[in-house]
C-alpha cells in the first residue's frame, strides 16, 4: 500500500505523486501565525488576500495593499488545495480572566456568555457545545464563575475555546439562599452599570470579584451579612460609574450637614430648603451606616442593630434602579 507521505514511503516504493507534493509545498510555505503576545492582547493576523483566490474564504476578503504587507509566496493552486485549513491556521486568539454574569441558551447546543473582563469590561461570546454531555467546560461556565478564558475572536461574535476556573466564587453559595439572591443582585448591577460594550471596567471588576470573596471568606473585621456587603458593594459600583451619593452634605446646594431627608433624584441627602415632596426621612444610624459602607469602615458596622441595617438596605438599591434607569429585576427576590 502506497504511502502519502514521503517520510514513510521506503525506497523500493514509487515516489509520491504531483498533487500530494503539491499540496506538501502549500503547507511548507505557509508561515505560522502568531497567536497571542506576553500580554495576551489582541493580535492583528495576516488574513487572506482577495487576490489569493482561496474558495474557503469567499465572504471574509480583508482589503489590503500590497505595499504594506509581506504576502506569502503561493500561487492560486496551491491556495486552492488549503481550503478550509488556511481559515483555522489564521483566527486570531486573546486571553482574559473575566466573571460570569448571565447566560442564556443559543440554538441546541451552545451558550451566550455575557461575562465582566478584566481588560476589556463586559464582552459577550458564544460557548459551543456546553449543553451536549461531552463538554470539557460547560460547568465553569456558570454564573458567579471566575474564569480565564481564551477567545477566538471572530467578525460578529467570539467563541470560547479554553476556560480555566482558578475561583470557583458561586461553590459557597450553594444552600444558602440569601447570599445567592445577594449575589445574583451584585451580578445584575454590574450588569447594568457597564453600558458599553468592549470599554475597560477594571475598577468593576475589581469590586465585584472582592464583594463575592468577602461574602465568602468574610471582611477585613469579621464575616458581615451578605446583605450588608451588597449595599458596600452597590455603592462602591455607584462611584465608579459616577453616580457618587452624598451622606453628609447637602446634595444640591453643598451645605454641611448632617441632614435627614434622602432624595435619589437629588444625589443624597439634602438640607429642608431643597427637600422635594416625597423624600424619605431616615435616622442619624441609618446614615452613619451608610457612610461607613461607602467607606469600607466594617469596624463600624460591628453592632449594628437590626432595624437599622434593614431601613438601610434598601437606599442604594433604590438609587441605583434611579440613575441607570431600570428597574433591578433581583431586587423583588433579595427584599422578600
Amino acid at each position: 500500500m502506497r504511502s502519502l507521505w514521503p517520510s514513510m514511503t521506503s525506497n523500493s516504493e514509487a515516489p509520491a505523486s504531483p498533487l500530494v507534493r503539491g499540496r506538501l509545498r502549500a503547507f511548507a510555505q505557509r508561515p505560522v501565525a502568531v497567536r497571542h503576545d506576553p500580554d495576551m492582547d489582541r493580535q492583528s493576523i495576516l488574513r487572506c488576500p482577495w487576490w489569493a483566490g482561496t474558495a474557503g474564504m469567499l465572504g471574509r476578503r480583508t482589503w489590503l495593499t500590497r505595499s504594506n504587507l509581506r504576502l506569502p509566496s503561493f500561487d492560486t493552486a496551491q491556495s486552492r488545495l488549503l481550503g478550509h485549513v488556511r481559515d483555522n491556521i489564521e483566527v486570531p486568539t486573546c486571553r482574559d480572566e473575566a466573571v460570569v454574569l448571565r447566560t442564556h441558551r443559543l440554538g441546541k447546543a451552545d451558550r451566550f456568555m455575557t461575562m465582566l473582563s478584566r481588560r476589556r469590561g463586559r464582552i459577550g461570546a458564544v460557548a459551543k457545545g456546553v449543553w451536549r454531555t461531552s463538554s470539557k467546560f460547560g460547568a465553569r461556565l456558570e454564573p458567579f464563575s471566575r474564569i480565564n478564558l481564551q477567545l477566538a475572536v471572530g467578525y460578529t461574535l467570539d467563541v470560547i475555546t479554553q476556560v480555566g476556573s482558578p475561583d470557583a466564587l458561586g461553590e459557597p453559595l450553594t444552600g444558602n439562599d440569601p447570599a445567592d439572591m445577594a449575589g445574583r443582585m451584585r451580578l445584575e448591577t454590574a450588569d447594568r452599570l457597564i453600558a458599553e460594550e468592549f470599554e475597560p471596567a477594571l475598577h468593576q471588576y475589581q469590586h465585584l470579584v472582592g464583594a463575592s470573596r468577602a461574602v465568602n471568606g468574610g471582611t477585613s473585621d469579621r464575616p458581615r451579612r451578605a446583605m450588608l456587603i451588597l449595599d458596600s458593594y452597590v455603592l462602591r459600583a455607584l462611584v465608579v460609574a459616577g453616580y457618587a451619593p452624598s451622606f453628609s452634605n447637602c446634595a444640591r446646594c453643598c451645605v454641611g450637614g448632617p441632614y435627614r431627608a434622602f432624595s435619589a433624584a437629588r444625589g443624597g441627602v439634602i438640607c429642608e430648603g431643597c427637600r422635594p415632596a416625597g423624600a424619605a426621612r431616615l435616622v442619624s444610624e441609618t446614615l452613619a451606616l451608610l457612610g461607613a459602607l461607602l467607606e469600607g469602615s466594617w469596624s463600624e458596622t460591628r453592632q449594628m442593630p437590626d432595624h437599622v441595617a434593614q431601613e438601610a438596605s434598601g437606599i442604594p438599591s433604590a438609587f441605583a434602579a434611579w440613575h441607570v434607569d431600570r428597574n433591578l429585576r433581583s431586587l423583588a427576590h433579595v427584599e422578600c
